[in-house]
């Protein structure tokens, strides 16, 4: 029932009850459709007397943009109406509450977790991008989830969203200051670019369980902002190089080197290329089709990494699939494509530790051709170092970046290096190190997507409980 206090405002067609939330212009009532099959909505109640011609442009601007929008990512507008003293917005209600209460209910969001999260608000902003429109209000109060046991977010509340060319600048303060880039809080013109500073805010407290600039008071706020350190992330918990680089350069306060939008949808830690779509699914079979032909031949490597890239395809699909039938279908899938791949993940290692002991001896000779090259035996120890960590059972980021540099370093020297039989001896070396890297990575690969078959099968147990809950 409305809380008390709150008489919710009569509607022919639908009958409203608890209030959800409100604001300055409007509240927010969950509702259920009288006719057909009592559907429930969120029905935004708009007071006109509490309008003035600001607030009314707003609205206006609202209603086009929803009315010409659909996406799986965004708060539906399903229709409006009005009476002489309301004006009505009848929203798709999302069960799950706001992103702010479930950051808040949990304290902090494990990294993979937040990942998901963003790349489903990503995926809403490029179809916003794609049109012109920024939301100019992204907070986690404004991004919600459809339901309680699913982490499928949307974009909702568009009262301050505009039509905003990538060349438009404003000055109009719009959204919530702990929320707001730089240029805004400092009334300086600004564009598009403030939708990458709030989503980096946002990023941040789902991290780190609060907003980097959490201040009392306006003045404090701004002064943080204006401040010219840079921003510095918490060492706890320890994020993956992708998401710390994605952080620093969303929260970048000079919006001309802050990350653009054609970049952050590329960018590694987003990762929209894997987003679910019917051309993601042919291309992840056609990989599996590779993948079996590789492995009917042998080549046990390249059919790791073939499934590999098959599985980054098809786990999101699994995760996105609404029909039960197809899910399940995929799920199955996958499980046997990862099955598969654990099996020739082991076969690979133990040829790779064969590979590796015959090369120990080359690499001892190497090591002792170049004591005269201090730069050299650097490159080279850097690479030991990435060695010993993984073969000590360390398969993490930090070891594919020391594979890395010194990858880096020693292709530099190679293409300095005279002909002779050291240069022999260091373009193998630089041969088995990047079969290494390349291993690595699938393993790290491997991990994300075990971990991504765990929370599938967390989903797949909440759904039956939720299945078994709704016929009894």
């Amino acid at each position: 029932m409305a809380a008390a206090g709150w008489a919710p405002p009569r509607l022919d067609d639908f009958i409203l009850t608890e209030r959800l939330g409100s604001g300055t212009y409007s509240t927010v009532f969950k509702a259920y459709r009288k006719k057909d099959n009592r559907e429930v909505v969120a029905i935004k109640c708009i007071n006109k007397k509490s309008l003035n011609k600001v607030s009314i442009e707003n609205l206006l601007t609202e209603i086009k943009i929803l009315k010409a929008i659909r996406h799986p990512h965004i708060v539906e507008l399903k229709d409006f109406q009005w009476d002489n003293e309301h004006i009505y917005l009848i929203m798709e209600f999302c069960a799950g509450g706001d992103l702010s209460r479930f950051i808040r209910t949990r304290r902090l969001l494990p990294e993979k977790v937040t990942q998901i999260f963003l790349q489903q608000l990503a995926c809403a902003l490029q179809f916003l991008h794609e049109r012109n429109i920024s939301h100019l209000d992204l907070k986690p109060q404004n991004i919600l989830l459809s339901s309680f046991d699913k982490s499928h977010l949307k974009l909702a509340d568009f009262g301050f969203a505009q039509y905003m060319s990538p060349w438009d600048e404003k000055s109009v303060l719009r959204g919530s200051p702990l929320y707001m880039a730089p240029e805004m809080i400092c009334s300086q013109q600004y564009n598009a670019q403030v939708d990458l500073w709030s989503v980096g805010v946002i990023l941040y407290e789902a991290l780190f369980g609060r907003p980097p600039f959490a201040s009392k008071t306006f003045l404090e706020l701004e002064e943080k902002i204006r401040s010219s350190q840079a921003i510095e992330l918490p060492g706890r918990p320890k994020l993956s190089r992708d998401c710390q680089d994605l952080l620093q350069r969303l929260l970048e306060r000079d919006p001309l080197q802050r990350i653009t939008f054609e970049e952050f949808f590329t960018h590694p830690f987003v990762d929209l290329e894997h987003m679910p779509s019917p051309e993601n699914l042919e291309r992840a079979t056609s990989l599996v089709v590779e993948a079996v032909e590789k492995d009917q031949q042998g080549d046990h490597s390249a059919a790791l990494s073939l499934y590999c890239k098959a599985l980054e395809y098809f786990v999101p699909s699994v995760q996105y699939e609404s029909d039960i039938r197809r899910k399940e279908a995929l799920r199955s899938k996958v499980n046997q494509y990862i099955s598969r791949a654990e099996e020739l993940k082991a076969v690979v290692t133990s040829n790779n530790r064969a590979i590796l002991q015959q090369g120990n001896s080359a690499r001892h000779l190497l090591k002792e051709m170049c004591r005269d090259s201090p730069r050299l035996l650097a490159a080279l120890q850097l690479a030991s170092t990435a060695i010993a960590k993984e073969e000590s059972g360390d398969s993490d980021s930090d070891t594919l970046e020391l594979y890395q540099q010194s990858l880096g370093e020693l292709l530099v020297l190679l293409a300095v290096e005279p002909a002779g039989r050291r240069r022999e001896l260091l373009h193998a070396e630089i041969q088995t190190l990047m079969r290494r890297a390349e291993y690595l990575k699938e393993q790290i690969k491997m991990k994300d997507l075990k971990w991504k078959e765990e929370s599938m099968e967390h989903e797949a147990l909440a759904e039956s409980v939720g299945r078994s809950c709704t016929l009894q």
